[in-house]
């Protein structure tokens, strides 16, 4: 992986992130209240929760990854190659989580059929990631 796409790939991971965060944030203010008054299933509140916890740390560990796969003068090229790689899984993990996250909050909230047209759609999203991420992923080939 060159190095500035290495670099490139840390500020997007810290972005995705950060958005993470704010979706954290965003779901506590306006969920937890319905959850302590009983309004919202608990259960699915805090697989949520999860989800979001995994999310956000999948991506913290990807931009770990994509830094360590940006130091040229540190590790060796199969080293790099190699956290490229660990990289591009903790951002695949990480993304399929962010897009699985609204159908959860949804589920939580009663808005069922909503929640099932998101679900649908990260299924889909899953299956052409899982069919296509092979042939996207970096190369054991570092440039």
């Amino acid at each position: 992986m060159p190095d500035d796409l290495a670099s490139a790939n840390v500020n997007r991971t810290y972005s995705l992130a950060a958005t993470s965060i704010a979706i954290f944030t965003f779901t506590m203010v306006f969920l937890y209240p319905r959850y302590v008054s009983g309004e919202a299933n608990a259960a699915l509140f805090q697989a949520t929760l999860v989800a979001m916890a995994v999310t956000t740390f999948s991506y913290g560990f990807s931009a770990y990854h994509y830094y360590g796969a940006s130091m040229r003068d540190r590790f060796a090229d199969v080293e790099r190659a190699v956290l490229a790689r660990r990289g591009d899984r903790f951002w695949l993990l990480g993304t399929a989580l962010l897009f699985l996250e609204p159908s959860l909050v949804l589920f939580t909230i009663g808005l069922y059929l909503v929640g099932a047209a998101w679900l649908v759609l990260w299924i889909v999203f899953v299956i052409y990631g899982a069919r296509n991420f092979p042939r996207l992923q970096t190369s054991n080939k570092v440039d």
